[in-house]
């Protein structure tokens, strides 16, 4: 029986000549001079379009409509969904159903966003008549500057030409790309212009992980009697009683005023273990002084971060230096942040 050759790996255990690494290697080639492409257009003819395009968008009392055919319409779809992730109210209609009773979604308030690598669908024609009929603004995405489409429009973004990743030149995967990464830096344009911040993120986005990372402190950390905090003064015997009834490994340590001084951790007991007289020594004399603490405002990313760069495993939360609570990392665990 003959044996097939056995391929030779790299350290990765990856053939490097192997047909399907090679021909990836040339899609995202392909793809990536698409990219540059746009990025050159930008720097030159497409610059001053894409700034009225998005003057446009932001000026709307509406939303923005993205609409397409095809994998155009997929990638309409998916650059509707960013905008209205990121501030800017969108959704998508599809240029088919448009002329089939879909028009009654668009408003005289909305912005259309037209994408079509030709600009010649027969569909897209229902969609122009519409928009000039209400006055409707209309931006065109299209490779064909004099094409029927862009000819409509009041703002027409004209991509550069470039060879799909496809060996064919036919399949959409270069052109799809272009139109998505200037959909993508439209609406970051727009999150940046309206100083959309992380905590207008959070409202938009509570699921998942990501919503578990945009949640604050004050809605995961334990307050009140769970709380695990003893006063200056307090015998080492009686803050260990503290920390094992709380069971977050530590116990927040106060002054006469109620500020946090200092804290007493696992680590602090593993530092004195060998003082004869640990559990009748003052929590003065083992406590870390001005322990790091974290505000309720900040996220649970952040508390993530400063809990990764520290390592520790818990943070005490405070207010103008008075502690209201404790975090944990069991606690982002819980939440879905790690």
């Amino acid at each position: 029986m003959r044996q097939s050759k056995p391929l030779m790996a790299n350290s990765t255990g990856t053939d490097p000549d192997n047909a399907a690494v090679q021909s990836a290697l040339r899609t995202l080639e392909a793809e990536g001079s698409g990219i540059a492409a746009i990025e050159a257009a930008l720097r030159s003819d497409l610059g001053e379009p894409c700034a009225r395009a998005a003057d446009l968008i932001r000026g709307a009392k509406g939303r923005l409509i993205g609409t397409g055919l095809g994998k155009s319409g997929h990638i309409a779809r998916k650059i509707a969904a960013t905008f209205a992730s990121t501030g800017t109210p969108a959704f998508f209609v599809h240029a088919a159903e448009a002329g089939h009773g879909d028009l009654g979604m668009i408003t005289t308030d909305d912005v259309i966003l037209a994408l079509s690598w030709s600009g010649e669908q027969p569909e897209m024609k229902t969609l122009i008549t519409y928009a000039k009929r209400f006055r409707i603004a209309l931006i065109a995405m299209t490779a064909e500057q004099d094409s029927t489409l862009s000819q409509a429009a009041d703002v027409a973004l004209t991509l550069p030409k470039a060879r799909e990743a496809c060996p064919h030149n036919l399949a959409p995967t270069t052109s799809s790309l272009m139109m998505l990464a200037l959909g993508d830096a439209l609406a970051i344009a727009l999150l940046e212009g309206r100083g959309f911040t992380s905590v207008d993120f959070s409202v938009l986005h509570p699921g998942g992980k990501l919503g578990a990372m945009l949640k604050h402190v004050s809605e995961i950390m334990h307050t009140g009697a769970a709380v695990p905090l003893k006063p200056l003064g307090t015998s080492m015997s009686e803050a260990l009683v503290e920390m094992t009834s709380k069971g977050f490994g530590c116990v927040g340590i106060v002054d006469a005023r109620g500020a946090i001084a200092g804290i007493v951790t696992d680590g602090d007991l593993r530092r004195h273990m060998l003082r004869p007289d640990l559990l009748t020594a003052l929590v003065d004399d083992v406590m870390t002084k001005n322990p790091k603490t974290i505000r309720g405002s900040l996220l649970a990313s952040e508390a993530l971060e400063i809990l990764n760069a520290s390592k520790i495993t818990a943070l005490i939360v405070t207010e103008a230096s008075k502690p209201v609570g404790i975090v944990h990392l069991h606690d982002l665990l819980r939440t879905g942040v790690v």
